[in-house]
């Protein structure tokens, strides 16, 4: 079984290096699983042009999902970078960014926890309290009277994204 058998491991993956990076992840899987390989080695085997192969694993190796070995050529002094990939990783780096996402959202939720107005003309933008009642619950651009603005719904679908992903994280 693979790790990209997992919907979100691959949805995760698949978001780091793109498409066309995906499909350099799958051949790797399929051609070469748990090999080390050359980065040339994997453009030949895969068919992907080798400035994405190599830019594919830079990506990966950046987010812990590869990783490299150098080798030196005694004769010619030139290095080779031989790579493997490391998706065991995958699940719980997934986890490190799902807490990220749970910190960012519940800051969002804080914030969104104020009061907020819009002017009833201009495009709509959300303005605090503080500076509403600095300009006299008047909108500074044209001096309309500011509206009270509800975001009960945008809290309540923060907390449920919150919910959601505290949940994921404790299976």
């Amino acid at each position: 079984m693979s790790a990209l058998d997992n919907k979100a491991v691959r949805g995760y993956i698949q978001k780091l290096v793109g498409d066309e990076g995906m499909a350099v992840v799958e051949k790797m899987i399929e051609k070469v699983p748990d090999q080390e390989v050359t980065d040339e080695q994997v453009a030949q085997i895969s068919g992907i042009n080798l400035n994405l192969v190599r830019k594919t694993l830079y990506i990966l190796y950046e987010n812990h999902l590869a990783m490299y070995r150098r080798e030196r050529d005694k004769d010619s002094g030139w290095l080779t970078y031989l790579w493997k990939l490391d998706l065991d990783n995958s699940v719980h780096m997934l986890r490190n960014e799902a807490r990220k996402l749970i910190k960012k959202l519940e800051r969002r939720l804080e914030f969104e926890s104020n009061e907020f107005y819009i002017c009833q003309e201009e495009a709509p933008h959300r303005i605090l309290f503080d500076y509403a009642m600095e300009t006299n619950f008047v909108c500074p651009v044209d001096e309309t009277p500011l509206m009270h603005y509800d975001n009960t719904a945008e809290k309540q679908a923060l907390r449920n994204r919150i919910d959601d992903l505290k949940k994921s994280l404790a299976q």
